[in-house]
């Protein structure tokens, strides 16, 4: 499934063909039976290790940088695969967009809290409607800092953290949590060296 991409020009007071998504547009527009060219995957950075089904996986994502999550989720609780048939673990997903109405795949997000309320969970930051603890807009990193006790203690024990979406959100977010390192006494490089030594710390961005 995937979502057209326009954009609506108030001047004309229609979508403006000019400034249309080049990639959504082409996929909507083929027909079945197209042959279409593709390429990849490449590198192994956004792969989940399905070796313990009882790992954590925490994925933050900005706008488009939903897509590999929604790989992820459905690969743990919409199709039948052996991931799904054993996993145990928590898969959070943390989502930043502008507002609700650009929450992409949010109906089935929404079908897998409901079926697996203790398997999945999602937290949206939404930064034109909600607000962070400083009344400033609620960006990404102003999300995962609410939670940071639980972030920081389930990467303690082992789960693995991915980061997709524009490299405009990594600065904020590594800023936050640097300071919230410090906050708990931890030397923050030190730290991150240890999630990436250990293979932890997944960073795909654009």
């Amino acid at each position: 499934c995937v979502r057209r991409a326009t954009y609506w020009c108030p001047e004309l007071k229609a979508d403006d063909p000019a400034k249309k998504g080049i990639c959504s547009n082409f996929l909507c527009d083929t027909q079945p039976g197209d042959e279409v060219q593709m390429t990849g995957p490449a590198g192994k950075v956004m792969l989940m290790p399905e070796e313990d089904p009882t790992t954590d996986y925490i994925m933050v994502a900005t706008g488009t940088g939903i897509a590999p999550y929604r790989g992820f989720i459905r690969r743990l609780f919409v199709e039948n695969t052996p991931a799904a048939e054993v996993y145990k673990g928590q898969a959070w997903l943390f989502l930043g967009v502008a507002n609700s109405d650009a929450l992409l795949y949010d109906d089935e997000f929404q079908e897998a809290t409901e079926k697996f309320p203790d398997n999945f969970r999602i937290d949206y930051a939404l930064s034109r409607e909600q607000t962070n603890s400083k009344g400033g807009k609620m960006y990404i990193q102003d999300k995962v800092e609410e939670y940071a006790d639980e972030v920081f203690g389930k990467l303690e024990s082992g789960a693995h953290i991915y980061f997709c979406g524009l490299k405009g959100m990594m600065p904020g977010i590594q800023d936050m949590l640097k300071g919230v390192a410090e906050k708990k006494g931890l030397d923050y490089d030190a730290w991150l060296k240890g999630l990436k030594k250990a293979k932890q710390w997944h960073v795909e961005v654009y």
